[in-house]
């Protein structure tokens, strides 16, 4: 990527507390969600952001929004500290930074029309000049979703899970935004619904020149749509590259079990891809394993490591940077895997 970021992300961290108690409740511990995730996002490019559930990926993009406060790091929109503003001047922000949520029925009200919901920020903001106005905005933007603005009457439950979430966007974007977090958008619909709306997203950044930080687990998904690819494991990132890049060429051992497990359509390129397999559960975030996060599941630590390597992987965190591979990498020992 070329340019200046729309969004640089650095050291970003998001500690959840742990409260016990009957009586009087006292913190016990606390849940490491996110640790020092860095990234940068450019405009008109698409960032996937993959991992497990419980890897801290939905956290990051509340983190950007401020909808979770983060405990630690920097994020800055076009050179702009979003974390030092205050709420007026985040009030103003949130007009450019927009979010879709996984649910979209849980994010719509069901009290309220469709048109309404669209219309909600342009008059939180008191963007238009009247009601007509407003209502001449929530038509477009209903049919630049692929959506009937006749329907601006109608409540959420009388539409489909796709036309919902159609909603959802037409709702981010009511301001005009230059940066849009798709939090998991297409997790919640059938298969053959996922399609029109990933080839809608495309269709609106091409259009409208957006920015997308794309949070998702379906790694085909997720190759269609990205430019980049990052990936977490346990709050932590562990790769960051070009989507191509990340899925033919991954070095990360957790990338790898990823992508291995990715089932492809020809039975001959099937059976003579290299196969990762992970053993054991995934550790409590509350309570991660020292130094590398991975190395409680990862094959190279359990089985071609020497008792020196391994202690280093039990003693010291991995730095996310290039060994050599073409791409960051946060593990001592990253090797490349061509991926068939």
């Amino acid at each position: 990527m070329t340019g200046q970021a729309v969004l640089e992300v650095r050291n970003l961290v998001k500690h959840f507390p742990i409260t016990g108690g009957d009586i009087i409740r006292r913190r016990v511990g606390e849940v490491h969600a996110v640790c020092d995730v860095s990234f940068d996002l450019f405009p008109r490019s698409t960032l996937g952001l993959v991992g497990e559930s419980g890897s801290g990926k939905s956290t990051i993009g509340r983190c950007l929004l401020r909808l979770h406060e983060p405990t630690a790091g920097s994020v800055r929109f076009e050179g702009r500290d979003v974390l030092a503003m205050k709420p007026k001047e985040m009030r103003r922000l949130r007009r450019e930074l927009q979010i879709v949520f996984q649910d979209p029925y849980a994010s719509l009200d069901p009290r309220m029309t469709v048109g309404a919901i669209v219309a909600e920020p342009l008059r939180v903001h008191r963007s238009g000049n009247g009601d007509g106005e407003v209502n001449d905005r929530v038509r477009e933007l209903l049919r630049l979703v692929g959506l009937n603005p006749e329907h601006g009457n109608r409540y959420p439950h009388e539409f489909s899970g796709g036309q919902r979430q159609r909603v959802g966007i037409a709702r981010a974007l009511a301001l005009d935004p230059t940066v849009i977090v798709l939090d998991e958008p297409v997790s919640a619909l059938d298969v053959s619904i996922q399609a029109g709306v990933v080839n809608l997203l495309e269709e609106l950044q091409d259009r409208l020149d957006l920015a997308y930080l794309f949070i998702a687990h379906d790694l085909s998904v997720v190759r269609h749509i990205s430019d980049q690819v990052a990936v977490m494991y346990l709050g932590r990132m562990v790769e960051i590259g070009s989507r191509d890049d990340v899925f033919t060429h991954p070095s990360h051992p957790y990338t790898q079990a990823l992508m291995s497990a990715v089932p492809v359509p020809d039975p001959v390129r099937e059976r003579e891809r290299p196969r990762v397999v992970l053993t054991g559960d995934l550790p409590s975030p509350s309570d991660p394993p020292s130094g590398c996060r991975f190395r409680t599941r990862c094959p190279k630590f359990a089985g071609q490591l020497s008792e020196g390597e391994q202690q280093r992987c039990i003693d010291e965190v991995p730095a996310l940077v290039d060994h050599g591979t073409g791409h960051p990498a946060a593990c001592h020992y990253a090797q490349a895997l061509t991926v068939l």
